[in-house]
């Protein structure tokens, strides 16, 4: 998951993205302003973004608009310490709103699981099939199953949104640091890698292609 960040300093993004790897497989982005956020989003991939309201109204929607325009699954949250303004973000087109917690990196942790509720949960469990996402453990009729690294993290991200398809750019953005750097070949190593290691083991793959579309997990 893909989180940016916009107007917080820098160690408050780390506790924040601490709070949030207790539960997602998670890479923050962190924006100086909504100037900067923009230079992030032009070439990135975002499932969520958090904005410390600045009081320009002016430049907030323009950049709301812009985000949801590129991806109108992106959800955007806004921080405030002026609860009366909370109404006039909403006829933004903002997702969520918190006021006065600003302080408190694990109540805003708590508020981003509330608005990814289809990303809920620290493990996925399908029968016999257990992803262990907190502990990087995969068990398949409680035999450990090795996948380690970036392999773990796409059937992970995959696992999460079930039945969903996703691009292979997609899936860079999601999950590298630096995707500008990162091939699509890398991911087709990657995906191989899974499947064989899971046939072996299941019998069956669970990653599967659509056609000029990319990959998505059906168990």
């Amino acid at each position: 998951m893909r989180i940016l960040t916009v107007g917080f300093d820098d160690e408050y993004v780390k506790e924040l993205e601490k709070e949030l790897d207790k539960y997602f497989i998670c890479i923050v982005d962190n924006a100086k302003d909504l100037y900067d956020a923009t230079n992030f989003t032009d070439f990135r991939h975002y499932e969520l973004v958090i904005i410390v309201d600045e009081g320009v109204k002016f430049s907030l929607e323009r950049y709301v608009n812009e985000v949801k325009k590129k991806k109108s699954e992106t959800k955007i949250m806004i921080l405030t310490t002026d609860y009366r303004q909370q109404e006039s973000f909403f006829s933004l087109g903002v997702d969520d709103v918190i006021y006065n917690h600003c302080e408190h990196p694990d109540l805003i942790a708590a508020r981003v699981l509330a608005n990814m509720r289809h990303l809920f949960g620290t493990t996925v469990d399908i029968g016999k099939l257990v992803i262990d996402i907190a502990n990087k453990k995969i068990e398949y009729d409680e035999k450990i199953v090795s996948l380690n690294g970036k392999t773990f993290d796409i059937l992970a991200y995959l696992a999460l949104r079930k039945q969903r398809v996703f691009s292979k750019d997609e899936i860079i953005n999601a999950l590298w640091e630096e995707p500008e750097y990162v091939s699509d070949n890398t991911v087709e190593v990657a995906i191989n890698q899974i499947r064989k290691r899971l046939k072996s083991i299941l019998g069956f793959q669970v990653i599967h292609t659509v056609r000029r579309r990319g990959y998505k997990f059906s168990y």
